[in-house]
């Protein structure tokens, strides 16, 4: 499977830039999480920014998506990265209670990046692999996240707890510029030729609508991700939890990295399912329930150790649930359409995380911290089930469709 990485010269710096997005991420966010409740004294702030984070996501996705389609993917992913480092720099602004606002304008701007980045990388993978190299280059893909969260994580958690958090987004400012660098340099089109010029905007993001509208399967699997979207808000109370432990920033650390684990191993353990597709749509429904059932294991449990491995077990499951709709959408949706769908798609997902997220912001100064990871991981479970019944009759195809 990992013959694509050293076979394609373009996937793999494709695949490097995406390492150096999603582990900037997380070496931005965990000190952060960390140092807002220390500058404020509530664990308030620290739900604003994830909620920020995913908040606006939600809203520019459509559009973005609609840009993904339109322009040079390339320029769109190296000036989403330069977008980032500016918003970066604004997070060292960030001394007390006074100035705390201020980390909730830079997250917002590195979010405005990620929404331009995100729909442009999903739709340009299939443009840099031979059509027989697609599923193991989104098993690879799909672990981007999970190698950098837990990278990202740990080391933000590490270099926070010694050096501080300034020193964290330092390394993430000089990151984000080696990210555009490998991005500008990958040769193959992230696009294909368009045989007819760019629709505007609005009738863009229609014509998308119009396409899903029409296909249950599509619809479908732009729903899968909300599953566990529903139950992000369990990262509200990583820090809390870790407090409750008595390990303090590098449990924090811990917590995210081995959620950032479980996505990793996730996507390669299951990647034998890219290959039988009728199992596909199955063994999403069982990812999602996987996932609500760890966190519930989660909010019962008196060991940290054992925390740590059900949270393992829940990303596990969330890592393979990305990773497997991603692959059925990418065989299922034609390249002129793939970054909107994409974007709905992703909006969708981080839609539901926003939601979720200010549910446990707006209580978690007053329910107990438990109470919080239990509701989440119910809803979880609750959602897998329903969409597995509303999903019963529909199939994939054993061959992906000629796109």
């Amino acid at each position: 499977m990992f013959s694509v990485l050293t076979r394609n010269r373009d996937f793999r710096r494709l695949f490097g830039a995406e390492l150096v997005v999603f582990g900037s991420d997380w070496f931005v966010m965990v000190p952060l999480l960390v140092l807002l409740p220390e500058l404020t004294g509530s664990g308030v702030w620290g739900g604003l920014v994830l909620a920020v984070d995913t908040g606006i996501s939600a809203l520019l996705l459509p559009f973005t998506g609609t840009v993904a389609d339109r322009f040079d993917r390339r320029r769109i992913l190296v000036l989403a990265n330069l977008a980032a480092f500016a918003a970066v720099l604004l997070l060292f602004t960030v001394r007390s209670a006074a100035t705390a606002p201020l980390a909730l304008v830079a997250i917002g701007a590195m979010a405005v990046a990620k929404s331009f980045y995100s729909p442009a990388a999903s739709a340009a993978l299939p443009n840099v692999v031979e059509p027989a190299d697609l599923p193991a280059a989104n098993a690879i893909s799909g672990s981007t996240w999970g190698t950098m969260t837990i990278v990202g994580a740990s080391l933000g958690g590490v270099v926070g707890a010694i050096w501080g958090p300034y020193t964290s987004f330092a390394v993430t400012a000089v990151s984000l510029l080696i990210g555009a660098g490998l991005t500008a340099t990958v040769r193959r089109p992230l696009q294909a030729p368009r045989t007819r010029s760019a629709p505007p905007t609005w009738h863009a993001m229609r014509e998308a609508r119009h396409y899903i509208a029409a296909r249950p399967l599509v619809r479908a699997l732009i729903t899968v991700k909300a599953a566990a979207g529903l139950g992000n808000g369990v990262l509200i109370v990583f820090p809390l939890i870790a407090q409750l432990h008595g390990t303090g920033v590098l449990g924090a650390g811990l917590l995210f990295a081995v959620r950032g684990a479980g996505a990793l191993v996730g996507p390669f353990v299951l990647r034998p399912v890219l290959g039988r597709r009728s199992w596909l749509l199955t063994c999403l429904a069982l990812s999602m329930g996987l996932y609500g059932v760890g966190y519930l294991g989660v909010a019962v449990t008196p060991w940290f150790p054992l925390v740590l491995v059900l949270v393992f077990v829940a990303h596990f499951a969330g890592g393979a649930n990305w990773t497997l709709s991603n692959y059925a959408l990418q065989s299922e949706v034609p390249d002129g359409l793939r970054g909107r769908v994409f974007a709905i798609d992703m909006m969708l997902a981080t839609l539901a995380i926003a939601i979720s997220q200010l549910v446990a912001t707006a209580v978690v100064d007053h329910v107990d911290n438990r109470a919080i990871l239990a509701g989440c991981g119910l809803v979880t479970a609750t959602y897998a089930v329903g969409w597995r019944i509303a999903t019963r009759k529909l199939t994939l195809a054993e061959e992906p469709r000629k796109i």
